[in-house]
């Protein structure tokens, strides 16, 4: 029982246009759900300071950071216990002081922690004016 009499069989096809439309709904929807990382990579170099020193400086507290992790505040060694003793010792320092510039001098071996006690505890002492002193390049 041939029904289909002189017609040749037709090659099945493939359809194209609904394929095409679903790989550009998933080509939108990754380019909408991906994000994109960016890899910086950050060059620092460190300044160095060509200045004269100015004669007088009345308003700086002076603290040092030794690579032990020892403090010294205006040249009197302090024993560190916590940063709210730390922050009361360098208040004592900064007594009588119109707004007073604390300059961290901290070792290039002290480590990280060490310079960030001296900086939470002037914020905790309501020291808001922070430097740290740098080395001039060796000759």
């Amino acid at each position: 029982m041939n029904f289909r009499r002189g017609l040749g069989r037709e090659d099945p096809e493939i359809n194209l246009i609904p394929m095409i439309d679903v790989l550009l709904v998933i080509l939108i929807f990754l380019m909408v759900t991906t994000t994109f990382t960016r890899f910086a990579e950050i060059k620092i170099n460190l300044p160095t300071a060509e200045a004269n020193r100015p004669l007088e400086r009345p308003n700086e507290i002076q603290v040092a950071v030794d690579p032990e992790g020892h403090y010294v505040i205006n040249r009197s060694k302090i024993a560190f216990r916590s940063v709210e003793s730390f922050a009361e010792d360098l208040r004592r320092a900064a007594a009588g002081l119109k707004d007073p510039v604390v300059v961290v001098n901290a070792d290039a071996k002290a480590t990280h922690q060490s310079v960030i006690n001296v900086m939470e505890a002037a914020r905790i002492a309501g020291l808001t004016r922070i430097t740290f002193a740098t080395q001039g390049p060796t000759r």
